[in-house]
């Protein structure tokens, strides 16, 4: 089995906020995709939701603020998971909850050093 980094993207939204109860309602079908791939052993990392704060370091030592400003979508978080194939971690990738509000999936196979 290879590893594969599922890349989570979406609009970039920096206004929205959400109450307690809105992200409840939010992360419940994450858990359960995350849940289900852990079931299957096929999670190899549980990942992490990334802040939209950031900073990109460019060379001569030049650092701007935000997370890509200069695009529209946003990382929103990452998980790494095992699969025999990118096809098959592609086909993984078809669960994830991002997809029904609008976010798309990037995988990447992780190479080894």
């Amino acid at each position: 089995m290879n590893e594969f980094l599922l890349i989570y993207r979406r609009e970039a939204d920096f206004d929205t906020q959400f109450t307690a109860e809105q992200l409840k309602e939010i992360s419940k079908p994450w858990m359960d995709w995350m849940g289900g791939l852990a079931a299957q052993s096929i999670l190899a990392d549980r990942g992490n939701r990334l802040d939209s704060a950031g900073k990109v370091v460019k060379p001569n030592n030049v650092v701007t603020n935000g997370a890509y400003v200069e695009i529209k979508e946003l990382i929103g978080g990452y998980s790494i998971i095992k699969a025999a194939s990118l096809d098959e971690a592609a086909e993984i990738a078809k669960g994830c909850p991002i997809l029904a509000v609008g976010g798309n999936v990037e995988v990447r196979e992780i190479l080894q050093m």
